[in-house]
């Protein structure tokens, strides 16, 4: 496997030995159908590369969508002693940062909705910006748009945007807290004045799904979610000024690496130490990213509590949950006896906090934190629920995980063709562009129920319930 050995070292775990420059193993959590192609797919050795980064502690952590992405895997987790040289990457975040899900419970059954969905699904085509480049539903002027990237969802909110209840269901409590969201470029400025209130384009979405079958009837009662319940997820993330912040910080650390004493295997894992300038600048403007993919959610349930009240008379959509699965966060963890800080990567995955932790909102202190695992266009999504003995600091899957390229995708359907084939299936489509939904293609990705089994099986997040799409709305 490109000289990678893997051994199944446990039912659902697989090792990646030490070798060469390797301070820590390489832990993947999967099944075998679910491992990377060694020809096609690289990911096995970025879990390899990243496990060299200094200060790295415990393992470098894959889940079970994992695949290749820029320098970490995406589904990639890795954590670093921030007192012990431990560095901060920007691949280990990713370019769309704070890319994460939100989901939103509706007072309405399918019985409901389903008569008004073509309706509805016309509504929410009109009301949602998505694609590549500007549009979107708040035009900022600059001392605006700063504000915003240091208040994320809640200067949404105080804006009318949004009500109360929404940031407590907000990881965060709808923003990190960037101690100059001025230091942000001008050019990720430029980009993200005019997309605040968008999908963006590729796997980003708005599915309007139906709770299918429910896993844990007590967890499930506490996050209002019940059998043919109507629900609400989002996906979507920084568009422009996160990406422009990623390419702003990799140039930044490439340049400081040498001066710190820092080699990698490979240039894309550009870093720096988090208590250095360029660690505390990354952190600084990644935050204020991370506020404007909350802010950018935010909008974006507005203008689906909008489309519900035209078609469907009401705009009763509570959210569930919010959180990311692109973010790099400062944590407290034991390692080896001993309560440490450490600089967490999680890039495509998504935290999962135990009952009882203390970064919980009170409404789900008991059960622990909803965690939100959207499936591929067509296909089931899931909501899981963090375990009190998860592993890879509190971390579980993104997601489906592409296996197939969006080029190869194309070769194999038409966008038009796989539009009548999801409507056939019972699942309304808003596309943009018929090349972009070609790209989403279902059979491009793992399958997410097994990706989810396998999570919960390795004891990363326990199942609560499935939802399928009736509708969806990509770029």
């Amino acid at each position: 496997m490109s000289g990678i050995e893997l051994v199944e070292e446990a039912p659902y775990r697989w090792r990646i030995e030490r070798v060469g420059r390797m301070r820590v193993p390489g832990i993947v959590y999967a099944v075998s159908e679910l491992l990377p192609g060694a020809a096609e797919d690289r990911s096995l050795v970025q879990v390899a590369n990243v496990a060299t980064l200094p200060g790295i502690v415990e393992a470098s952590y894959a889940m079970p969508d994992v695949h290749w992405g820029y320098g970490f895997p995406i589904g990639g987790v890795a954590a670093t002693d921030v007192h012990a040289g431990g560095v901060v990457s920007p691949g280990g975040v990713g370019f769309d940062i704070s890319c994460g899900v939100r989901l939103l419970v509706s007072g309405l059954d399918r019985g409901a909705v389903t008569p008004r969905l073509d309706q509805l699904m016309d509504s929410l085509d009109r009301r949602i910006p998505r694609g590549l480049g500007p549009g979107g539903l708040w035009e900022l002027h600059e001392a605006e748009l700063l504000a915003m990237l240091g208040e994320g969802a809640r200067y949404a909110v105080a804006h009318g945007r949004g009500v109360d209840a929404d940031l407590e269901h907000c990881e965060d409590h709808g923003a990190l807290a960037p101690p100059d969201p001025r230091a942000v470029s001008a050019r990720a400025l430029a980009r993200g004045a005019h997309q605040v209130g968008s999908l963006g384009a590729g796997n980003h979405f708005l599915e309007v799904q139906v709770v299918d079958e429910i896993f844990d009837t007590a967890v499930a009662k506490v996050f209002g979610l019940a059998p043919g319940g109507v629900c609400v997820m989002i996906h979507s993330g920084s568009r422009g000024l996160g990406h422009q912040i990623c390419q702003d910080h990799v140039a930044s650390m490439l340049r400081a690496m040498a001066r710190y004493g820092i080699d990698v295997p490979d240039r894309q894992l550009a870093c720096a130490p988090v208590d250095s300038a360029e660690g505390r600048a990354y952190l600084n403007v990644m935050a204020a990213a991370a506020n404007y993919g909350r802010a950018n959610r935010q909008l974006l349930t507005e203008a689906a509590r909008d489309a519900f009240a035209q078609a469907c008379g009401t705009r009763d959509l509570s959210l569930l949950y919010d959180v990311s699965h692109n973010l790099a966060k400062l944590e407290q963890h034991e390692i080896d006896g001993r309560t440490r800080e450490l600089c967490v990567h999680r890039k495509g995955a998504t935290r999962a906090l135990p009952p009882l932790h203390p970064d919980l909102p009170d409404a789900f202190r008991r059960v622990g934190q909803p965690v939100l695992v959207p499936g591929s266009m067509g296909t089931a999504s899931y909501v899981c629920v963090g375990q009190a003995d998860g592993g890879a600091f509190h971390s579980t899957c993104h997601g489906a995980g592409r296996t197939m390229s969006r080029h190869a995708a194309l070769r194999q359907v038409r966008g038009e063709q796989l539009r009548t084939q999801l409507e056939a299936a019972g699942v309304h489509v808003r596309a943009r562009s018929m090349r972009g939904l070609a790209e989403e293609a279902p059979f491009s990705y793992k399958d997410v129920d097994l990706v989810v089994d396998t999570c919960e099986r390795a004891g990363l997040a326990r199942r609560v319930a499935r939802l399928v799409p009736i509708g969806v709305v990509k770029g």
